[in-house]
């Protein structure tokens, strides 16, 4: 049986934060002020009722396989100042909601002073997802095999989150609170993302495990970022949430670099690879990659 749901498409941001206010008023109390720390926000069973639309890949899949069953489905493409990746010196790269993954292959700034992130984005299903799918989507879905993250948590990227209440920005390392699950509470929206303008031109290179040759998800996903002379890396699938492991010396050895990867995952077996498995092939990777950036 289909599911039915009421769909709204607001066309200004405050519409859109108002609406959100709305749903979760009625929900009950929010979750604090929005220039305080990220609180205990509802299980995903709980916010289901209410689902933002960016480019629809993960959750028009979910609401069809009965995974979620919102009442609402708030579409943000058209709300103004939604669309577009913009550049500066001062605010540096500017990622927004309705921004599709191939629009930032297709960027010149990206590919010109973020090119971890284009590698990461190359990498993505399709041609054809990548056309619908959003950078914002990708990581507001919190799966803990997302292409995107790994460059996001490299490059230093924060998230913008937006409510009636007003602002917060969070680092993406904070973003991710466990699996399928974010520091967004019930009445935001993830406005943008921003990428520092000091992390431009920063080498870096993305390798990613798959169960077969083509377009699938992520059996395990490393990227490594040097920024003047430290080196980070960003390691996805091998964790309940995409990890951050940064602050390490641009001379360190493999051995080092593999240490630290090895402390900060924790793998599992599933389906489709082996605990064990998987923490072999990011020693792997992280050793392939720190030559690369050499």
């Amino acid at each position: 049986m289909l599911l039915r749901f009421k769909y709204a498409a607001p066309s200004t941001k405050a519409e859109l934060l108002e609406l959100l206010a709305g749903q979760d008023r009625a929900r009950g109390p929010a979750s604090g002020p929005a220039s305080g720390p990220a609180t205990e926000h509802a299980s995903a069973a709980e916010r289901s009722s209410v689902k933002l639309l960016a480019g629809g890949t993960d959750l028009l899949v979910n609401i069809r396989g009965g995974v979620i069953r919102p009442s609402l489905v708030v579409d943000v493409k058209k709300v103004a100042g939604f669309s577009g990746i913009s550049w500066s010196e001062t605010e540096g790269l500017i990622i927004r909601p309705a921004v599709t993954i191939n629009e930032v292959l297709s960027d010149r700034a990206v590919a010109a002073r973020y090119p971890l992130l284009a590698e990461c984005a190359r990498d993505l299903a399709s041609y054809q997802i990548r056309n619908r799918a959003t950078v914002a989507g990708n990581v507001v879905n919190a799966s803990p095999c997302s292409d995107m993250a790994p460059a996001l948590l490299c490059l230093g990227a924060t998230a913008v989150l937006a409510s009636a209440r007003g602002e917060r920005e969070l680092s993406f390392k904070e973003f991710f609170k466990g699996v399928k699950k974010t520091a967004i509470a019930a009445d935001e929206v993830l406005e943008r993302i921003l990428v520092p303008a000091s992390s431009q031109g920063a080498r870096g290179s993305y390798r990613k495990l798959k169960r077969i040759a083509g377009h699938d998800l992520g059996i395990v996903g490393v990227a490594i970022c040097k920024k003047g002379g430290r080196l980070s890396l960003g390691i996805s699938s091998s964790a309940p949430t995409p990890v951050l492991v940064d602050g390490l010396d641009v001379s360190s050895s493999e051995e080092v670099l593999v240490e630290a990867a090895r402390k900060a995952i924790s793998p599992i077996s599933d389906l489709r690879c082996s605990k064990e498995y998987r923490e072999f092939m990011v020693e792997t990777f992280v050793r392939r990659l720190a030559r690369e950036v050499a």
